[in-house]
């Protein structure tokens, strides 16, 4: 005998049913949005989390991006609350929406925010903006201060004005290889290569403690000078005579380590005996610090 549910217990069944997202809409393209009324005035933008609220004549006043979005050719959709999501950061979108209000707004100071704020303005297609922008990053380009400046002397009046107004000591590098009258040694070009690529070296290293100039108009052919506060401290000339057979010539010194070392010990008694091999970075860095004291 086969047993049968009565007819009764089974239309007394409960009726299983998934119940809907809250704001979906047949024909919608997810769950949860729908069509922005084409009669809104005000906007609601959802911009990666950033919310914010404007009239459609802002978003519709410039051939923008957002223009194309908000002018009723295309669906625009929003979520159950009336916001309309915009897959972007919104870091940069009040500054966005001010310009589209304004037609211009203050720009960031750093350059990697004007950067950012650039790349935005390129996404949405606001054109006076990408143009503000890129002028700014052109003319913070342009104002870059060097790294290290080097000065160089054209006049004993100039040199003078440089060292009344700072306070850094001094490394001054003489060379003229026209002021000759003899002819130069074999090796005389090469030394005075090695002398202005020290001085180059040097600067790079104690641009920060030191003021480095070059001068190629006085009467030495290759002499280093050192200053501080104002007066000179010690005097290194890499030129002498030398006799030849037949004539007179002009040499050439490379950087003596030894010799600039003792001359720098006769005016400044502080500093200690160092490594003629290490010469010049030991020595110029402890000069520099007795005469920053």
């Amino acid at each position: 005998m086969s047993a049968e549910a009565s007819g009764p217990a089974a239309a007394e069944a409960p009726s299983l049913e998934v119940p809907k997202p809250s704001g979906f809409e047949p024909g919608s393209a997810a769950y949860g949005l729908k069509p922005l009324t084409t009669n809104s005035k005000y906007v609601k933008l959802n911009v990666g989390g950033s919310l914010h609220y404007t009239t459609l004549r802002t978003l519709t006043g410039q051939d923008t991006m957002l223009k194309a979005m908000f002018s009723g050719r295309a669906e625009v959709l929003t979520d159950a609350g009336g916001w309309v999501l915009i897959d972007r950061s919104g870091r940069h979108f009040g500054t966005i929406l001010n310009y589209l209000r304004d037609g211009s707004v203050p720009l960031p100071e750093s350059t990697r925010e004007l950067g950012e704020l650039l790349g935005e303005a390129r996404y949405y297609l606001v054109q006076g903006l990408i143009e503000d922008c890129q002028l700014a990053l052109q003319q913070k380009r342009e104002n870059l201060s060097p790294l290290c400046l080097i000065p160089t002397v054209t006049s004993p009046r100039e040199e003078q004005q440089l060292l009344a107004s700072t306070s850094k000591p001094v490394v001054k590098l003489l060379h003229n290889r026209s002021n000759n009258k003899y002819s130069y040694t074999s090796t005389s070009d090469d030394n005075l290569l090695k002398n202005i690529e020290l001085f180059d070296k040097l600067a790079l290293r104690f641009h920060g403690r030191l003021l480095f100039l070059k001068d190629v108009l006085g009467d030495e052919i290759c002499c280093w000078s050192f200053y501080g506060q104002g007066r000179k401290i010690a005097e290194v000339c890499c030129t002498s005579i030398v006799y030849a057979t037949e004539k007179k010539q002009t040499k050439i010194l490379p950087e003596h380590c030894k010799r600039l070392e003792i001359k720098v010990n006769k005016m400044l008694s502080k500093v200690q005996a160092l490594c003629h091999d290490v010469w010049p970075l030991k020595i110029l860095s402890a000069w520099s610090l007795l005469t920053l004291t």
